[in-house]
């Protein structure tokens, strides 16, 4: 009895392995004309895992006598409930013979086991022909010209008016654009030369010129001092040009160290005397006032300061106004040049469909 019941279970177990299986074989045209084309679809239902093989044909190989394969299509795969899967695969068939065509069933092997489908019949069919008067035949017909609809020729018609005034505007456009004149601002870029070497530069001349304004000993100071003065207005803001020696000697001890103010102090008296007591410099002390304010320049220059200026131009409220006019006006033209050349590139593509 146990041998009875293991045998009963192995067979209710391969039967219910083949059930999960379902081989199906359709035919999406039962009838066509000589040379007509039709698709068969072979599809086959099983568990994921399951490993299937479709039938595979060349090119023009027949599947049935008098039926040709023409091509065979990749596999299509479905994924059902129940862990179940659908693969399909379509083929391509033709036919030359007008006959009634049976089409044997197609196997599907799934895991080494063949599953056949049903089979299935195709009519093939022949075009008529007159064989009672071989020798008459109509000429072809000649080329009908299509009436005129207004109603397939407004939307252009339409289209073409929105264009025109389009290229209009922008005429009109380019007329503003071009009366108004643009406003030009540009951005200067100026470079200056530090305090001390502009004052450097100054005393080399000076220095040069020395053997030709020595004789003339107020010319002489009156370079040097301006110098100096020039100098300490640049460096340390004073308003030297305005003020005496006195205020210059007082507004200095608040900015540097005593012995060098002494120094100056003694090249401003010196400086003082010449140009307005008419005091006559000796040449070592002519040399030694120069010396002072040169050791002065090294010693309070300043190698940070920036040389480069940026000079923007200020403009009045009206030229603001008119340079955002002109861009305005700028934008207006780009957007609407664009929008006429695609308006205009649509509506050919449009009328020459139409046409030809």
């Amino acid at each position: 009895m146990k041998r009875f019941y293991t045998a009963i279970a192995l067979v209710l177990i391969c039967l219910s392995a083949s059930a999960q299986v379902k081989v199906e074989m359709m035919l999406d045209s039962l009838e066509l004309l000589v040379g007509e084309q039709a698709h068969i679809t072979l599809s086959v239902t099983m568990k994921e895992g399951q490993q299937a093989q479709f039938p595979d044909f060349q090119y023009t190989q027949q599947l049935a006598p008098g039926v040709e394969v023409l091509e065979t299509r990749d596999l299509d795969t479905l994924h059902l409930d129940n862990a179940m899967v659908k693969l399909s695969r379509v083929y391509t068939i033709t036919s030359f013979d007008d006959t009634l065509y049976y089409l044997p069933p197609m196997k599907v092997k799934v895991d080494g086991k063949d599953y056949p489908s049903k089979n299935l019949a195709l009519k093939v069919l022949t075009i008529d022909v007159d064989t009672v008067h071989p020798n008459q035949f109509f000429p072809p017909k000649g080329v009908q010209a299509n009436p005129f609809q207004w109603s397939e020729w407004a939307p252009f018609f339409w289209l073409s008016l929105l264009l025109l005034v389009m290229l209009g505007l922008v005429y009109y456009l380019y007329i503003r654009l071009r009366d108004n004149k643009p406003i030009i601002s540009r951005i200067r870029i100026i470079r200056h030369l530090p305090p001390h070497q502009k004052a450097m530069m100054e005393i080399g001349k000076i220095k040069a010129e020395n053997a030709t304004v020595a004789g003339d000993q107020k010319m002489y100071y009156t370079r040097l001092t301006d110098t100096l003065r020039t100098y300490l207005d640049e460096r340390f803001g004073i308003e030297a040009m305005e003020m005496t020696s006195g205020e210059i000697i007082e507004q200095l001890r608040k900015e540097e160290d005593q012995s060098k103010i002494e120094e100056l102090r003694e090249l401003l008296e010196t400086a003082d005397l010449v140009k307005f007591a008419k005091h006559s410099a000796l040449l070592n002390e002519r040399d030694r006032n120069l010396e002072s304010v040169v050791e002065f320049i090294q010693s309070t220059k300043r190698d940070d300061t920036p040389v480069i200026e940026r000079v923007e131009p200020k403009l009045s409220e009206s030229e603001r106004r008119s340079q955002r006019s002109r861009q305005v006006i700028i934008a207006l033209i780009t957007v609407l040049s664009v929008a006429s050349v695609a308006l205009l590139a649509y509506v050919l593509w449009r009328v020459g469909d139409m046409m030809f």
